[in-house]
């Protein structure tokens, strides 16, 4: 068979995960500047490819198609991404990992996400990327991100969550290829299905509302969005905050644990005892 089982993929995640939380904190700082700028480029492609566009079915769709390839090139290229280690429980509970070990991980692969994503939005804003359309990519990068801002705390955790209950099978479908087309193809389903549903990562987030942010500190564009009848008022950093990266983030955490613990439970937790059949 060309691809491993669910009780291959667990023990394939568990041997990972088990690195993952003993490496050194320079290493998870830079693969997880990694991916987050490589996850950012989903985001970037995706404002760009679609900004002329009014049809939102058809945005969507391109959304879609585009997006996932940004995670597809963290998983091959092992990129430290925090919406994947929401399930480093499961080597907490099967005695792999501490809990200390655990926190380190997020905590720097989070500021690494954070970081790699950021820079690529200072510099799509900064040096002239949002120009195309005579700056139409500036306004919809304004709009994009003045409506993350406006999600009410419940709609972001709840978006997060299911957000990352596909991205969390996205990773371990992935993990039972065995070659790259095999990598690429598996996750790029369940991606593309949260990106197109509308639902919220908080790494893409991490460009996708920054990226407004700056777009909005530069007058021309901060012109160019009141000549459209653009409100721009909730885009702030405060509420992106918290009223985005906060709930979005406990959201994907919460979509990472319940498909963690799912697949704990059924095949890792409760094994079949095989050693009497027969």
């Amino acid at each position: 068979m060309n691809l491993f089982n669910p009780d291959q993929i667990m023990a394939s995640y568990l041997a990972s995960g088990e690195k993952k939380v003993i490496s050194p904190v320079w290493r998870l700082l830079l693969l997880g500047i990694l991916a987050g700028m490589l996850t950012g480029f989903g985001s970037a492609v995706t404002n760009t490819a679609t900004h002329a566009i009014d049809n939102v079915s058809v945005a969507r769709i391109i959304y879609g198609l585009l997006f996932p390839f940004g995670l597809g090139m963290a998983i091959l290229l092992g990129g430290e991404l925090f919406t994947g280690n929401c399930m480093l429980p499961i080597c907490v509970l099967e005695g792999k990992a501490s809990v200390w070990g655990m926190l380190k991980n997020w905590l720097w692969v989070y500021t690494g996400n954070f970081l790699g994503a950021g820079l690529l939005a200072a510099g799509c804003a900064f040096f002239g990327q949002l120009e195309f359309s005579n700056g139409g990519l500036a306004l919809h990068t304004l709009k994009v991100a003045t409506t993350k801002c406006s999600l009410p705390f419940a709609n972001g955790v709840v978006l997060g969550l299911f957000c990352n209950i596909l991205v969390c099978i996205g990773v371990l479908c992935a993990i039972s290829a065995k070659d790259t087309t095999g990598k690429i193809l598996a996750s790029y389903l369940p991606i593309a299905f949260f990106v197109i549903c509308g639902f919220e990562n908080s790494v893409a987030n991490m460009y996708y509302i920054p990226a407004g942010l700056f777009a909005k500190s530069i007058p021309k564009y901060a012109e160019l969005a009141a000549q459209n009848g653009l409100n721009t008022d909730m885009l702030t950093w405060s509420n992106y905050l918290l009223r985005n990266l906060l709930p979005v983030s406990l959201g994907n955490l919460l979509g990472g644990l319940a498909v963690g613990l799912l697949m704990w439970l059924c095949y890792l937790r409760w094994k079949p005892d095989t050693s009497k059949a027969g």
